[in-house]
């Protein structure tokens, strides 16, 4: 494949969508596309454009081979269409809105991908997740605990790009798409 995954991680809260949006004319003229995932939630969730499905519309999409990538996470599944490797297969690289856990097995499809770690100061998630209002305090406190726990385990073993999106989103775009004019594609060696 000609064509980059550009894999973008973040703890829930971190601005990946808000990211992506403000970027997406920009990466367009780059010749990088965004995937939109499938995510099996509720229609109601503001925020990420993606396509929403059941549970079972999930499980026959898996099942019939329609995911490049699929994993669950927060009681929820995901699914980046198999319609990326066409897009990779064209030169045009694309970025993911992925998962930290799911990296690994992302690696293993997608050798050459790009890892992208969005971050944010704790105390700006923890009023990022209160403003959106889709989590209890309970679940808020959950969340900020297992980011911590990534903090903790981040591998040294895979390199991985860090944005800092706890201030202005303009600069964090601008991040983004200096490192993907640099990395957009893939070494050959």
């Amino acid at each position: 494949m000609d064509g980059r995954v550009i894999y973008l991680m973040g703890p829930s809260g971190s601005g990946k969508d808000s990211l992506i949006d403000a970027a997406r004319q920009s990466l367009s003229v780059l010749g990088c596309d965004v995937m939109r995932r499938v995510i099996t939630r509720s229609a109601e969730s503001i925020g990420e454009d993606a396509i929403d499905v059941t549970t079972e519309e999930f499980e026959r999409r898996l099942s019939a081979g329609e995911f490049s990538l699929a994993w669950r996470a927060n009681g929820l599944s995901y699914g980046i269409p198999a319609e990326m490797d066409q897009r990779l297969r064209e030169g045009r690289s694309v970025v993911v809105n992925g998962s930290r856990a799911n990296l690994r097995q992302a690696l293993e499809v997608y050798p050459t991908l790009l890892p992208v770690l969005l971050t944010v100061r704790d105390d700006v998630l923890r009023e990022r997740l209160f403003r959106r209002g889709r989590e209890s305090l309970e679940q808020i406190n959950a969340r900020l605990a297992r980011n911590a726990l990534f903090k903790d385990r981040r591998s040294s073993d895979i390199p991985v790009y860090l944005i800092d999106n706890t201030g202005d989103l303009a600069d964090a775009v601008s991040q983004l798409l200096d490192l993907i004019r640099v990395n957009a594609t893939p070494d050959q060696t």
